[in-house]
């Protein structure tokens, strides 16, 4: 059992006194709608049952003591309440310690220190929100530890705002609120432009979803998640001088169509006609599998990665090996990549009787080609952040 191993590391390392709780908040993977959630624009993500786990206790000091099981040549990282700035030297602890200095920032200041242990079974860098998931994770905690008065939708917003400011990744909203929210079984469909959500059920009658991770490591705070987003700003100023919009994701592709001359750059019409189309695919998409069209949705999966490929340009090399891959697979209902791209992961639904074969045959095709193995993950969906 996992807890037991967990809470056993955490009396090794910080001691069995006081009150010691242990957590757990997933990842989460989107489905469709990729790049629209800094658009406002909807996404359709889930909760998936792997995640990062958290070990947590209040001490009687300022002193804030971070233990990662996923890092553990670096040992335990202290810091202070005190001291709340980005240090390049501590690593992954500046998400948590992100956490803390936006919750002081948004009127919940943290007045002691912690002991916490995290461990997380969600790939590394692979796309799924590791990242996100421990900003969530830590927000919970202290929600918990602390009894503070904030909802989760704030406990994601708070997250969020770490993870701009703190870390200096401009995120939009997506990841932070799916994990936040999850629900087993069930996708969430958002829209980021005003936070309103629908729980679609999701009944994949003899399906599986099937994440293959290309194991290329990408850092989002040094790619070019950044660049895309400011060329969609830059877009969207561009065609607020012939039309009264607040965002991309206001537009139909017919009016986008009319008005995209009014862009002067050939680059910037790309990005912003991805986030126009990929949002009404979204649309579709929940509606489609909200009724059960499982083929239609597969189709629009399909046709998200092209645009992601030709449009966005955030797939590369390996991304679209794996999906090309896929594509051709018998039993392949759809397959995408998802996550910021450059790097990451693919998402794909697949017959349940042909996912064996899936998973060797993509896994050939994607070694033969780029030389080193994908991993696969055959995923459930689950729910949101709860104390275990």
């Amino acid at each position: 059992m996992i807890k037991e191993k967990l809470l056993k590391k955490f009396g090794d390392l910080f001691g069995n006194e006081g009150e010691i709780n242990t957590y757990f908040a997933p990842g989460r993977v989107n489905l469709i709608g990729e790049h629209t959630d800094y658009n406002g624009g909807h996404v359709f993500p889930c909760a998936l049952t792997i995640g990062t786990y958290g070990v947590a206790r209040k001490n009687n000091d300022n002193t804030l003591r971070f233990y990662s099981m996923n890092f553990e040549d670096l040992g335990i990282i202290t810091s202070s309440v005190d001291d709340l700035i980005y240090k390049k030297e501590d690593n992954w602890v500046n998400y948590p310690k992100g956490v803390i200095w936006a919750f002081g920032e948004k009127g919940h200041k943290i007045s002691s220190g912690m002991d916490v242990l995290y461990y997380g079974n969600i790939p590394n860098s692979s796309g799924l929100s590791s990242s996100a998931s421990l900003e969530v994770l830590t927000s919970y905690i202290l929600k918990d530890l602390f009894n503070l008065d904030i909802t989760m939708i704030e406990a994601s917003l708070i997250s969020q705002y770490a993870e701009n400011k703190f870390i200096g990744v401009n995120c939009g909203i997506m990841d932070q609120f799916s994990i936040a929210m999850g629900k087993k079984d069930h996708a969430i469909f958002l829209d980021t432009s005003n936070l309103k959500y629908e729980y679609a059920p999701i009944k994949l009658d003899h399906a599986k979803i099937v994440i293959a991770s290309s194991n290329k490591k990408r850092g989002l705070g040094d790619s070019k998640y950044n660049e895309r987003r400011t060329e969609c700003e830059t877009a969207l100023k561009e065609l607020q001088s012939v039309k009264d919009i607040h965002s991309l994701g206001e537009l139909f592709p017919e009016e986008f169509e009319e008005i995209k001359g009014a862009i002067k750059d050939d680059i910037r019409i790309k990005r912003a006609r991805h986030a126009v189309y990929e949002n009404q695919r979204t649309i579709k998409g929940a509606e489609a599998l909200k009724n059960n069209r499982i083929e239609e949705f597969g189709i629009l999966m399909n046709e998200s990665h092209v645009s992601l490929r030709d449009d966005y340009e955030v797939t590369g090399i390996e991304l679209d090996t794996l999906v090309e891959a896929s594509w051709k697979q018998e039993g392949v209902i759809g397959s995408r990549m998802t996550g910021a791209g450059f790097g990451g992961c693919t998402v794909s639904i697949v017959r349940e009787e042909n996912v064996e074969d899936f998973i060797s045959e993509v896994g050939r095709i994607y070694f033969d080609k780029i030389g080193y193995k994908a991993d696969f993950y055959v995923v459930e969906i689950g729910n949101g952040p709860e104390r275990i």
